[in-house]
């Protein structure tokens, strides 16, 4: 079974970790990005999420929002699920959208990557 407990590092060198998983799927932890939108040094910014419970078999999917208000007025959202391969390697596979704050609603069209 994969659990989202721990530290976890993706493909560009970021690292998530999830600290608190409760018994109804909701957790938070924090995310430390190494892809900023303002060119500034990374910081640690907070996550909170729900992972869908299965049971023992199965695997789970989840979904989490870190909030960049730090260093940046944006929000992404991330979807995503876990794995375990045969060797016991515990993988997640995601996708995220960004949200950045813009000044009206004729820039909404630029606002969403």
């Amino acid at each position: 079974q994969c659990q989202l407990n721990g530290l976890w590092r993706n493909d560009q060198g970021s690292l998530m970790e999830i600290s608190v998983l409760r018994d109804n799927g909701d957790f938070q932890g924090q995310y430390l990005t190494e892809v900023t939108l303002s060119g500034v040094c990374a910081q640690i910014s907070p996550l909170k999420g729900a992972q869908q419970q299965l049971g023992e078999e199965g695997w789970p999917t989840f979904a989490f929002t870190v909030r960049w208000d730090k260093f940046s007025n944006a929000t992404t959202a991330f979807v995503g699920q876990c794995f375990v391969d045969a060797g016991g390697k515990e993988t997640l596979t995601t996708m995220w959208l960004l949200r950045e704050a813009v000044g009206s609603l004729e820039e909404d069209w630029k606002a969403t990557r």
